[in-house]
């Protein structure tokens, strides 16, 4: 198998990029790509984790390929001897200096030096290591799966750099200096994460399992926790205005007040897959769905 990038001209539908997307020396059978791709400077970055059930030999990796589909690919991948792959479905966020940040899963690895696993990695734009993070506590998360993996990590003012995973715990990093095992400037017990945050300033809104979560970012440089949506709200969410939009686990959109809480309305958009994220283009939100997409008029 392989893993093919496209680029569809989007006035014609006319496929103008076609090429082998897997890096030299990955094994393709066990790797999946989830992450949404991340476009910056030209290039295109296609993160891969693995499949359900960590099987296989498996690895975390970064690839990058320009947008015309020329030239070579860069590619970096996660020193474990397996596993820590990077999956979360917001893809990697991209910094002001085009700098990757990455949220990386549980690696096999539960005693010795860190392998870089359970971590925020910070990645030059070509791929190449310059920092990371991992908790105080990176081999027993590899060893319960309670990893940093499942939430990509969030970006906000001031050079800040926020990620959630599995375990419940949050953490504040500085962008310019990750800190290392057990080096962040806050850990905070929030939630368990999923998919990807929306943050508007100093503001986030998470997708908490337990209900979406606004989270604050003060001048003190700490973080709070704001409003928690209804249980059921904890797809990944994204804004517009004063309104923030997300999915349940049974199709449902919900329009929430950004700074309330608040239901505003909601709407069947009918079954959605596992970590859909609703799009704002003018005044429609557009949701993927099991059967095609759905467009809601939003005022």
């Amino acid at each position: 198998p392989e893993h093919i990038l496209v680029g569809v001209n989007a006035d014609t539908g006319q496929v103008q990029v076609r090429r082998v997307a897997d890096p030299a020396g990955m094994e393709t059978a066990p790797h999946q790509q989830r992450s949404a791709l991340t476009l910056s400077n030209g290039m295109v970055y296609i993160a891969y984790g693995g499949l359900f059930g960590d099987c296989g030999n498996y690895h975390g990796w970064v690839v990058a390929s320009r947008t015309d589909g020329q030239g070579p690919m860069l590619s970096y991948q996660v020193p474990t001897t397996r596993e820590g792959g990077i999956w979360a479905a917001s893809g990697p966020a991209i910094d002001a200096n085009g700098r990757l940040f990455v949220s990386v899963g549980n690696g096999e690895t539960t005693q010795g030096d860190w392998d870089h696993s359970d971590s925020v990695l910070r990645l030059s734009p070509t791929l190449q290591l310059e920092d990371g993070f991992a908790p105080t506590q990176w081999q027993q998360d590899n060893a319960t799966d309670a990893d940093l993996g499942s939430m990509g990590p969030g970006l906000l003012p001031g050079g800040w750099v926020y990620a959630d995973g599995k375990s419940g715990l949050g953490y504040l990093l500085r962008a310019d200096a990750l800190g290392g095992v057990g080096g962040q400037a806050q850990v905070i017990s929030i939630c368990s994460a999923y998919g990807g945050a929306a943050t508007v300033g100093s503001q986030m809104f998470l997708p908490c399992t337990d209900g979406l979560r606004q989270v604050l970012l003060g001048s003190d440089h700490r973080l709070t926790q704001g409003w928690v949506a209804p249980g059921q709200v904890s797809g990944s969410p994204i804004v517009g205005g004063h309104t923030v939009y997300s999915l349940d686990g049974n199709g449902t959109l919900y329009a929430i007040n950004s700074q309330t809480g608040k239901v505003i309305t909601t709407i069947s958009v009918g079954s959605a897959p596992h970590f859909a994220t609703p799009t704002l283009s003018g005044n429609h939100v557009f949701v993927g769905t099991m059967t095609g997409v759905a467009a809601v008029t939003v005022s």
